[in-house]
């Protein structure tokens, strides 16, 4: 029996309005006549980079699009074109009949308004509820979602929820009028592996339970394969291939859908280094691409960078005259070699984020040692503490927010040069800033732009380029590639090795992709609840972990099509 089509798609074209150029209108196409639909009570995937048009492609059913764009062609939704019903119409439909999840739910949800004020809005507005029976329902939804002590949860503000609790919020809020089809925009991509996987079951679950469709949009193929029905594969505004999950992940058709499942790190291999989609889709084509060799590891190699029983409190007010504390992190003691990487595993809240930036001094320790080439950097001041943050770096998760968006690149790399001294001139921090970007991938052409005109994966390379400028020989990276799709991850990733092998590098790489840890890391650091809960070499970690904690974590990271039911059909057994 063929299955009723709840959304169809129909030679759906997007452009963008770039403004006048000697009196012609610009236009950028984003999506270029693509097809595809969407069946009752099914989960279709939309995949592919950033940039290929798969978000857009979704804020065009609802037309959640910025004024300067035009669509064309027909999104059918039970039969009715909504690229030709009027605003009041759609507003009708936005909420009630199809609903979003966003990837990051603290931009989504207001901050000045209570998680029930925020479920509520819907019901009264769609589903003319009074306020007594709005609060009511946004209770049970709560409850429905996973969030402990929903009553209590209702007065929260969105600020006082962990990443998680928020993204079950913005579900619960979609879900309130009981919609006939959820988008869900990256909803895991910010989230750690356990958490991730309990999003991905709920909104499984919650799929079954109101027999609703899913439109899941991601860049992460393991997470895809989990959770889908069908998959669509974008690339560049056009559809490369579609078909069930079972047809994409047993016997891909296109080049591209094959290197974007191979580029990915696995925890069953450990190659010397990613291809990326370019050196795959060049094999296919029987061209072979010369492959960079990583130098073997000194066993000798000296301890450059030591912590001993590292703490770190904050104090709250806990009354008029008492404070409380919160220890974030706990007795965390680690030796890392010159050359070598430390992965730092947990889930958020675990106090890694929080013991990286402590080793910097970015938060002050309330305990421990941290020696540097057997100096204590805690005791340091003054000059010796300036000289000594050359030696030790950090890059952050959000390549958006890292840099300074008045400053151009150049002014971005040559700033911290000028501050430390280094070059003889501004011509000759100039010439080093540009011979530092081609380490990276990038030419001196950069040098005059700003940081909105470069992806995220650019922007990551600036990000480290402007660190190499200093000669450190640490560097704390805090969830450098948790914010890029897998192909951008895969370059971030060997260009790290490349330069690790070429400075001697030695690297704290804080993350919670246990894939992407197993495949730079040398010994990893698993902390829970501020605590280190075990610590071993790579391999020997994974091949036998001996605390359940860590088992737990590795039965979470997502391993796509394993030939078996979606989560979505596994949910309702």
């Amino acid at each position: 029996m063929k299955a009723f089509m709840l959304l169809s798609i129909q030679d759906l074209k997007v452009a963008f309005r770039m403004g006048k150029v000697n009196g012609q209108m610009q236009r950028a196409l984003a999506v270029k006549g693509i097809s595809f639909d969407i069946p009752e009570n099914s989960t279709v995937a939309l995949v592919g980079e950033s940039g290929s048009g798969k978000s857009v492609t979704a804020m065009s059913i609802l037309n959640l699009l910025p004024s300067n764009a035009e669509r064309q062609g027909k999104i059918l939704f039970q039969g009715r074109d909504l690229l030709q019903t009027s605003l009041p119409e759609l507003q009708a439909i936005r909420g009630r009949d199809i609903a979003c999840v966003f990837q990051d739910p603290m931009t989504s949800l207001n901050p000045v308004f209570t998680v029930a004020d925020q479920i509520m809005e819907p019901l009264i507005k769609h589903m003319g509820m009074s306020k007594k029976q709005a609060l009511a329902r946004a209770e049970e939804l709560l409850n429905e979602v996973g969030i402990p002590e929903p009553k209590r949860r209702l007065k929260a503000y969105p600020h006082e929820m962990s990443g998680g609790q928020q993204q079950r919020v913005m579900i619960a809020v979609a879900l309130a009028c009981s919609p006939k089809l959820l988008i869900a925009d990256e909803p895991t991509t910010a989230l750690d592996v356990t958490i991730q996987r309990q999003v991905m079951e709920l909104m499984a679950k919650l799929k079954e339970t109101h027999k609703m469709s899913l439109l899941f949009i991601s860049h992460d193929l393991g997470v895809v394969g989990e959770i889908s029905d069908q998959v669509v594969v974008m690339r560049h505004g056009e559809i490369r291939e579609k078909a069930s999950v079972a047809e994409i992940f047993n016997a891909p058709q296109d080049s591209y859908t094959k290197a974007l499942l191979a580029c990915r790190p696995s925890l069953s291999e450990n190659p010397a280094r990613l291809m990326v989609i370019d050196d795959h889709i060049a094999a296919q084509k029987g061209e072979v691409r010369a492959q960079a060799v990583g130098k073997a590891k000194d066993p000798n190699a000296p301890v450059i960078l030591e912590a001993r029983g590292l703490q770190k409190s904050f104090y709250f007010k806990a009354g008029l005259f008492s404070k409380k504390e919160f220890k974030a992190v706990k007795q965390v003691s680690f030796k890392l070699r010159k050359g070598y990487t430390l992965g730092v595993v947990g889930e958020s809240g675990s106090g890694k984020t929080t013991m990286g930036l402590t080793l910097l001094r970015l938060h002050e320790p309330t305990g421990g040692e941290v020696l540097f080439e057997g100096k204590d950097l805690l005791k340091m001041s003054g000059n010796d503490w300036q000289k000594m943050r050359r030696r030790i770096q950090v890059v952050f998760q959000n390549p958006y927010a890292s840099l300074n968006p008045r400053f151009t690149i150049g002014q971005t790399l040559v700033e911290p040069m000028e501050i430390h001294k280094i070059g003889k001139d501004h011509e000759d921090r100039l010439a080093r800033a540009s011979a530092l970007l081609k380490k990276v991938g990038l030419d001196d052409t950069v040098l005059n732009k700003y940081p909105h005109e470069f992806s995220g994966g650019q922007r990551q390379r600036i990000a480290i380029a402007r660190c190499l400028t200093l000669n450190p020989e640490v560097l704390v990276l805090d969830e450098a590639v948790s914010a890029l799709d897998v192909s951008v991850q895969a370059q971030v990733l060997n260009l790290l090795k490349d330069l690790q092998d070429e400075f001697g590098l030695s690297y704290v790489f804080i993350s919670h992709d246990l894939a992407v840890v197993k495949f730079i890391s040398d010994e990893v650091l698993v902390m829970q609840n501020g605590d280190v809960v075990e610590q071993n070499e790579t391999q020997a970690l994974l091949d036998a972990p001996q605390q359940e904690y860590t088992r737990r974590l590795l039965g979470a990271v997502p391993r796509g099509y394993q030939g078996e039911a979606p989560v979505s059909a596994a949910a309702a057994a």
